[in-house]
Parts: structure tokens; C-alpha cells; sequence
């Protein structure tokens, strides 16, 4: 056909008609795949369970339960963990270091099919949304902070004097973003606490020319990386450690030194990006979400911003207090999620006093925001939803005792690397760093003895492996964080899977090295 008839034959065809592309699945589709996935796989996979042994403080004593459920109890001393093959010391039980129930060697036993029917997959969402209320609240109070900030202007006269500040240094914040996070991430886990930046970040990065991409993958990238090269992290490298029966400094220099790496690499990775969709804003992955993500975020020109006055600096100082005192929390006071949402709840009503709101407006505005993030909130239950139908069908603990056979008396170099593998693979059906610590390191650990290398290179594998599946596994953070940002899942797989690629080979290296250095 020429194209004068192509022409002609676009001119008759009915105006307001366009054509339909197939659009990409929303965070609710993608979980509910899952989920569906999640229930064939129970009963696809067959059912069985460890015993697990569990300090009782009230009693002194250890109850271990059976794959059945029969509980039966033991002296509280170290002949007992002995007896048990487990080579953690007595006080990390008696001083509340391991608090969570221990997987014990050479207990395995199948059990009887318990798929997950019609009636289980329904009552998983709810569940999962009750299990999930302690982040769930947190997520509302971020919202009612961002909504009562929103309704002052505070937000759009901060980015207009950043706009100043930072002309020609914008990459800088990449860096500085990526890499405060990463601290977070290294030290004590940071991963839920990233949800409070989004709101603010974006409207930063998008802003300076680049776009909401490039918020999401300097924050969640940097909490990653540094989970993956856990440090002193108590919930992940301490708790592993300890079930090891190994010091969490073993093994730590590498950590560093891939830690250091991995930043590296990642915020130039990020950076790269950056820099052509400032150039080029068609480079963007999320291109044809930019007016929507502009509108969204209210990103206005610096001439239509409102001046930053004396008030909105203090509001300012007060809002960047809150996040000051939540990591130090954290951190350092044993917070978690009702600790720091009652401080964002505390923080928005004295911001709402500060810029001079009502009572009513304070309520109104806050309730607003949190409105607005019901959607995120939703995602975090929808997401636990899918570890409730993996833990009722048993199937958790079939997959690490297959997998643990396929490592036993292994090469090393083949060990330690397909060991990386696994994790990443439990990692995504057991989507907690202290969860799966406690079932599958005294599994693995006492493995790593048979082929002739440290206990500290099982402890690193299982941080570079949940760490990297972390970057985009469903089940655990990165889809709520997409919903706060509005974009799709999709999007995020595309523009990250040259860096998961890049990690999961540095982390296969820094293993090598770590057993032959």
C-alpha cells in the first residue's frame, strides 16, 4: 500500500478511536499471581517440617516442637544444644539474642499434603492485611505527615530552593541519597523505614531534571546493596552468626570491600541513567507516565513555588527530625513500626500547630494523606498474603532440605556459589532476613564443614542471596514502594535487571574470595 493510501485510509478511520495496547499488570495483579502460584505450589510441592527448638524464658527450659506439633521440653543448657547439634552458645538464648525458634538438624519429616484451597487463598488476603497492621499503621502515618506538609506548600518552596542550591550538582544527590541508605541498610536493616522517603524524594529528583526512576532506585537500591553486605546489621548478619555458632566478624572485611564495590558500581549505575534522561527524557523507562508523575507529585516550575519563609524552615527542621529520631530509634532504642508511627503521628499534628492549621484542618489534611496511600498499605498485606499460603502448606521446609542436598560434599568453589543460589531462592518464599536465619542456617552451616570452608562463607551467601532477591521479589518490599511512586512493576524489572545481574556476580566473587583468601 503507498503511503498516500495509507493516508487516506487514517483519514477515514472514525476519530476518537485509539488503538489498545495491552497495559502493564498493577501491583495488585502481579501479587495476585503470585498468590495463585503460591497456592498451586502447596500442592505441587510435598509437606514436611523441621522440629524447632525454642527458648522459654518464663520456664527455663527449651520446648522443641515436632514437625507434628508435639512440644516437648529440655533443660536450658548447653548438653541440650549439644544434643541438638547446635552449636550456638546458651547465653545468645538467655539474653534474648536468638529469640526465634531454630531449625534443628536431621529432623525432617514429611507430612501429609495440606494444599491451600478456594477457602485458604480468600482468607489469606485479610489475614495477610491483619498480619501486616504494625507496617500498615506506619505507612498511614507517613501519609498523614506528607498530606499536612502537601496542604502548607512546605514541599514545593523546598524543592524550588534545592532547584537553587544544587544547580549543576544534581548527580551529587544520587550519591548521597544511595549512600546514606546503604549505611542504614548495613547497620540495622533498613528496608520498611525507606517507605517515608519516597513521597519526599521524588518530588527532589524529578525536580533536578531526571525522573521518579531514579528516586526509587537510589533509595531502594541503597537499602539492597547494604542489606547484602550486612555489616553489624543485628537482624540478619548477628542473628545468622549466632545460629551458626560463628562470630559475625568472620568474614566481615569482605563484606566491606563488597559493600564498597557494590556502591560503586550501583550509584554509577544509577547515575548513568540519570544523566540520559536528563539529556533525552524518551531514555526514561517510565516516559509515558511523566505528566501523570509530575501531576502526582505536584512538581511545579521554581517561579510558581512559594518563597521558603522563616516558618516552613522551621516546619522543615521539625520534619527532618522525625526521620533523625526514627533511624537513631531504631537503631539504638529498640523501636519498631508502633514506636515510629507514633512519632510521625506526634510530628504531624506539632507541623500542622508550626504552620498554623486548625484543628479540623490538621484532622482533614492528615486523614487525606493517609487516604491516599491506602493502596501501598494494601500491597504490604496482599504480600504477606503470600507467605501465609506458603507457611500453611508446609512447603517452606520440603525446599530446604532438597536444596541442602544438593550442596552436600560439594566442590567448594561450586558449593559456595549454587549456595547463593539457594538463598536467593528461599529468600523469595521466606521474605525475613531473621525468619529464614533461624530456619536454614543451622541447616546449612554444619554443610559447610564437609567441603572444608568457614561457617562465615555459608553466613555471607545467605546475605548476598537475600539481598539480591530482595531487588524484586514480590513478597517483600519493593512492589509497596512501586505503588507509592505509581509506577509499575514491569518498569522497575526492566531498568534493574542489568544491575541484579551485576550484583548476583560480584556477590559469586566476593564468596571465591572470601574461602580462598
Amino acid at each position: 500500500m503507498s503511503e498516500e493510501a495509507m493516508g487516506a485510509e487514517e483519514a477515514e478511520r472514525p476519530q476518537g478511536k485509539k488503538k489498545h495496547h495491552l497495559s502493564s499488570p498493577s501491583s495488585y495483579t502481579v501479587l495476585f499471581i503470585v498468590l495463585v502460584l503460591a497456592a498451586v505450589m502447596t500442592y505441587l510441592i510435598p509437606a514436611g517440617g523441621y522440629s524447632k527448638l525454642l527458648y522459654n524464658a518464663d520456664s527455663d527450659v527449651f520446648e522443641i516442637t515436632s514437625p507434628e506439633g508435639e512440644v516437648t521440653e529440655e533443660p536450658a543448657t548447653q548438653e541440650t544444644l549439644d544434643k541438638y547439634g547446635i552449636k550456638a552458645d546458651l547465653d545468645k538464648f538467655l539474653d534474648g539474642t536468638i529469640y526465634k525458634p531454630m531449625a534443628v538438624s536431621g529432623t525432617y519429616e514429611s507430612l501429609p499434603q495440606n494444599g491451600q484451597g478456594i477457602q485458604e487463598f480468600l482468607l489469606s488476603v485479610p489475614q495477610g492485611i491483619a498480619d501486616s497492621i504494625d507496617i500498615i499503621t506506619f505507612i498511614f502515618m507517613i501519609g498523614g505527615v506528607i498530606g499536612v506538609m502537601n496542604s502548607l506548600g512546605v514541599f514545593n518552596a523546598a524543592m524550588a530552593a534545592l532547584a537553587r542550591v544544587s544547580h549543576g550538582h544534581e548527580e551529587i544527590m544520587i550519591a548521597v541519597v544511595c549512600f546514606l541508605i546503604a549505611m542504614g541498610g548495613t547497620t540495622f536493616g533498613m528496608a520498611e523505614e525507606t517507605i517515608a522517603f519516597y513521597p519526599v524524594m521524588i518530588p527532589v529528583f524529578i525536580n533536578a531534571g531526571f525522573d521518579a526512576m531514579v528516586a526509587i532506585a537510589a533509595i531502594w537500591c541503597g537499602s539492597s546493596i547494604g542489606c547484602m553486605f550486612s555489616t553489624v546489621n543485628p537482624f540478619s548478619v548477628v542473628i545468622a552468626s549466632n545460629a551458626a555458632g560463628v562470630n559475625f566478624k568472620e568474614g566481615l572485611n569482605f563484606r566491606m570491600i563488597g559493600l564498597a564495590i557494590g556502591l560503586v558500581i550501583t550509584i554509577a549505575y544509577i547515575v548513568r541513567y540519570a544523566r540520559a534522561v536528563r539529556k533525552d527524557p524518551t531514555k526514561s523507562v517510565i516516559y509515558a507516565d511523566k505528566e501523570r508523575l509530575e501531576a502526582k507529585f505536584g512538581v511545579k516550575q521554581e517561579e510558581n513555588a512559594g518563597k521558603l519563609s522563616l516558618r516552613f524552615k522551621l516546619i522543615l527542621v521539625v520534619f527532618f527530625a522525625m526521620f533523625v529520631i526514627m533511624i537513631m530509634g531504631v537503631s539504638q532504642w529498640d523501636w519498631w513500626f508502633d514506636e515510629m508511627s507514633v512519632e510521625f503521628m506526634c510530628g504531624g499534628i506539632l507541623i500542622g500547630i508550626l504552620g498554623g492549621m486548625n484543628e479540623a484542618e490538621i484532622c482533614e489534611k492528615f486523614v487525606g494523606g493517609a487516604a491516599d496511600l491506602v493502596s501501598v498499605a494494601l500491597v504490604c498485606g496482599l504480600a504477606r498474603a503470600v507467605n501465609i499460603l506458603l507457611e500453611n502448606g508446609l512447603v517452606s521446609d520440603t525446599l530446604l532440605e532438597v536444596m541442602s542436598g544438593w550442596v552436600a560434599g560439594m566442590n567448594p568453589v561450586l558449593f559456595i556459589c549454587l549456595m547463593e543460589i539457594i538463598f536467593i531462592i528461599l529468600g523469595f518464599f521466606i521474605n525475613s532476613s531473621s525468619g529464614l536465619a533461624m530456619l536454614s542456617i543451622p541447616i546449612m552451616a554444619p554443610l559447610a564443614d564437609a567441603v572444608g570452608i568457614s561457617r562465615a562463607a555459608v553466613i555471607s551467601s545467605y546475605l548476598y542471596g537475600l539481598g539480591l532477591i530482595g531487588l524484586i521479589t514480590p513478597t517483600g518490599l519493593i512492589l509497596a514502594s512501586l505503588e507509592v511512586a505509581g509506577v509499575k512493576f514491569d518498569r522497575w524489572m526492566k531498568w534493574c535487571w542489568p544491575l541484579l545481574i551485576i550484583w548476583t556476580v560480584l556477590g559469586m566473587l566476593m564468596l571465591v574470595a572470601e574461602i580462598y583468601l
